[in-house]
């Protein structure tokens, strides 16, 4: 038996991994099913992994304005980091492996298998959240995990970050293609491998043959393609900014018997650094509010458009009205001719009918009318 191996990048929506929320794909009778290996509240988690760094961190601080009150808030706020990374596993496809199927029963034991070590397989990724689903179309385990690192140089010294936390396992990234991830993943789905063929199941590495994929399965692997390489465009990008607190943390010291100061050399490149940086963020500030301004005076010509049309609009409508009120007043001066017409054949039919001597008839006729009317 061959199978293929998916590890996905997921939403991270705990809630819905431990079913306090149900999508509208879940089968509720086979919910019984799932397994919950665990489900720490992540805020307990951040308290138990960088409280006590957090103190060490703000006891060495000199001004109140550089102390952190809540690391979490600050990783939640903050742009450096995510609170917390989400990775689905996944073996087969729903086709092969389909949850009510023996084989997807299969796909589960490897699964749970696979889950047993991978905590102590990834010492610097902390699992607060991990569930196998059964209740959905093929099995699949969800790991949430808070990746961290200590003896940091640069803030606390136990902190978060993915880059550094994956670093520490062994995983140092390359070319582009070959980030810490990617290389992470290679290792897990590797480590995947291993446990299905104890149990009879080879792995299908399909390569560059990805057209042998579902197409949802297809979709999820390349969105994973995207978003490891987008982290690491903006981890790239984070390292370009300027490190407002490493410079603000710089003391200068006086020269003896001299007006002059000195910084430490590393305080020095710091220094220079961050002046280059600010010097490249001034440009793309000004390029940024060119911009600005050719879109603002883009707008203010659009404006100037919508309020030319507006009162062509208006013009018109204003034409339409008086159409219709000529047009009305053509209907009745058609109405007033038709009746006079009407009138003068009325006098040329009596003014007939008495030359014959029957006018004794319209009277008659009149008369009948007049009864009729009464009745």
């Amino acid at each position: 038996m061959k199978r293929t191996i998916s590890v996905m990048l997921g939403k991270g929506s705990v809630n819905h991994n431990s079913r306090q929320f149900k999508a509208t794909n879940i089968d509720a009778e086979r919910t019984q099913l799932n397994i919950s290996y665990c489900n720490m509240p992540i805020k307990d988690v951040y308290h138990e992994l960088f409280d006590e760094a957090l103190l060490r961190y703000n006891a060495k601080q000199k001004r109140a304005d550089r102390c952190i009150n809540d690391y979490y808030e600050k990783i939640r706020t903050g742009k450096q980091e995510k609170l917390f990374y989400e990775v689905i596993f996944q073996v087969g496809n729903k086709e092969n492996m389909a949850a009510e199927s023996e084989d997807g029963q299969l796909a589960a034991k490897v699964l749970d298998d696979f889950m047993q070590s991978f905590q102590d397989r990834n010492p610097h990724l902390k699992v607060f959240s991990a569930h196998l689903h059964m209740d959905e179309a093929t099995p699949h385990l969800h790991v949430d995990f808070v990746p961290f690192i200590t003896g940091s140089k640069r803030g606390l010294d136990t902190r978060v970050s993915l880059k550094q936390a994956l670093a520490a396992q062994g995983f140092i990234g390359g070319t582009r293609g070959d980030t810490e991830w990617s290389q992470w993943v290679k290792s897990e789905k590797e480590q995947l491998s291993h446990v299905m063929e104890r149990h009879g199941i080879e792995w299908e590495q399909l390569g560059t043959h990805d057209e042998h994929l579902s197409v949802m399965d297809y979709k999820k692997v390349q969105r994973s393609k995207e978003v490891a390489s987008l982290e690491e465009t903006i981890e790239k990008l984070q390292n370009k900014q300027v490190d407002v607190q490493a410079v603000e943390q710089i003391e200068a010291k006086n020269v003896p018997l001299s007006s002059k100061v000195m910084l430490e050399k590393v305080d020095y490149k710091t220094l220079v650094t961050a002046a280059q940086k600010y010097v490249v963020q001034v440009k793309k500030e000004r390029k940024l509010e060119k911009l600005l301004q050719a879109a603002e005076k883009t707008i203010a010509g659009l404006k100037a458009k919508v309020a030319e049309l507006t009162e062509t609009i208006s013009s018109l409508t204003r034409q339409l009205d008086q159409y219709r009120s000529v047009r009305g007043q053509l209907n009745v001066g058609s109405l007033q001719k038709e009746n006079k017409e009407l009138k003068q054949r009325n006098s040329f039919y009596k003014s007939i009918i008495e030359q014959h001597g029957l006018a004794h008839l319209l009277g008659r006729n009149k008369d009948q009318r007049q009864t009729r009317d009464a009745r």
